[in-house]
């Protein structure tokens, strides 16, 4: 799929870290030609973890979460254009048509365009949120105070940190989630459970095995949440975290494939001179010898940098073999994680122990280490067995 030429003209489609570092990169590698960045958002490239933890508990205005200062911006040279969608892209013609109704020609392209956030049939209703974006964590934010009633339906990584972060603020906290224990599906029945005892241990009010059957409402704002059993949930406000979905209707008539992100193959190339990166790239893993599709702040910046690399010098193109790694804050726990956790085969503490709410968890499929995750452990612990991983070995 690659090239076999640099490119002349380089188009980024999504101002995120994945297509920041792309840009970055490009220049570091010694490409000097017209650099366009284009953005959904209003905001400079901004980080977006910090929005479930640091701003949402006010600890963190939004300007801290600038991924680079104006000068380092205004240094790249960029066609920067900021508040403008992607609404189609031709492969034949080589052009990117824009929301605005202009069009920028590529002969390199690299697609970063992220997620969005699924949602529920009533989402329009006045305090029923999502978050994705920095303004989605503000507008939640100010609803956010002792006493004031807060239902997070999803208890995945995002709900589960919100819930932290509004329990921290005082707020009535229930937490929703359809599976018999939080996140077991990724980390295991264990850690799952015992994530939940936490919650439970900082007064979430956490309901598992329920489905949400509507949101109520009056005059317009929501009033609470009706499970499928009947039992009436008040809430002063709702937030969704069900799960989100790649940005790639844009690409409808573009040729490339699409099937839950941007199909590329171990290179995270799409199609000649197109590359993805990012949330919005699912592409094969030459380690886990699988496809995946990894929403997580440092594979974002990784894939954004091999892409880069790989449309800069596509005569000699890398593999991208990441062994991802994730992190999550909740209730003052560090939760960190290396690897391909999901559809694993057997899920082991090897250090630490559930009781003392230190332990570290080995992940194998088919007899082989594939990840690891560790709460309340110093990151060393962890980090020594990254290269176990990447060996394929059974242990450090």
């Amino acid at each position: 799929m690659t090239q076999h030429r640099p490119p002349r003209r380089v188009v980024v489609v999504g101002a995120s870290a994945a297509g920041l570092a792309a840009a970055e990169t490009l220049r570091r590698e010694g490409y000097d030609g017209p650099l366009a960045l284009v953005g959904r958002e209003a905001h400079p490239p901004y980080d977006r973890p910090p929005l479930s933890k640091q701003v949402l508990s006010g600890a963190w205005e939004p300007e801290r979460t600038a991924l680079r200062p104006a000068a380092d911006l205004a240094a790249l040279d960029l066609d920067l254009r900021l508040d403008t969608s992607a609404t189609a892209l031709s492969t034949d013609t080589r052009t990117v048509t824009l929301s605005d109704g202009s069009a920028l020609d590529y002969d390199g392209l690299v697609i970063a365009t992220g997620v969005r956030p699924r949602r529920l049939p009533q989402c329009e209703l006045r305090g029923v949120h999502v978050l994705r974006d920095l303004d989605d964590a503000l507008a939640l934010r100010d609803r956010l105070r002792s006493g004031r009633r807060l239902v997070v339906v999803g208890a995945g990584f995002l709900g589960a940190e919100v819930a932290s972060s509004a329990r921290a603020l005082g707020a009535d906290v229930t937490l929703l989630e359809t599976a018999p224990l939080p996140l077991a599906h990724a980390v295991g029945h264990e850690v799952g459970a015992h994530l939940a005892r936490v919650h439970r241990a900082h007064g979430v009010d956490l309901r598992t095995g329920v489905k949400v059957d509507e949101l109520v409402a009056d005059a317009g704002r929501v009033t609470g949440v009706r499970l499928a059993d009947g039992a009436l949930l008040p809430a002063d406000d709702v937030l969704v975290a069900i799960g989100s979905e790649p940005n790639t209707e844009w690409l409808a008539d573009s040729g490339l494939r699409v099937a839950d992100g941007v199909v590329c193959d171990q290179y995270s190339a799409a199609a000649p001179g197109v590359y993805a990166a990012g949330d919005v790239a699912r592409w094969q893993h030459p380690l886990f010898g699988t496809s995946m599709r990894v929403e997580h702040r440092t594979n974002a910046a990784e894939q954004g940098m091999a892409a880069a690399r790989n449309l800069f010098s596509p005569e000699r193109p890398r593999p991208f073999a990441p062994i991802p790694y994730f992190w999550s804050d909740q209730h003052g726990l560090k939760i960190q994680a290396y690897g391909h956790l999901r559809g694993h085969d057997e899920a082991r503490v090897v250090e630490g122990s559930l009781a003392e709410g230190r332990f570290l968890v080995a992940y194998r499929s088919r007899a082989r280490l594939t990840g690891v995750l560790s709460v309340g452990m110093p990151p060393k612990e962890l980090r020594r067995w990254r290269a176990a991983i990447a060996a394929g070995a059974d242990g450090p």
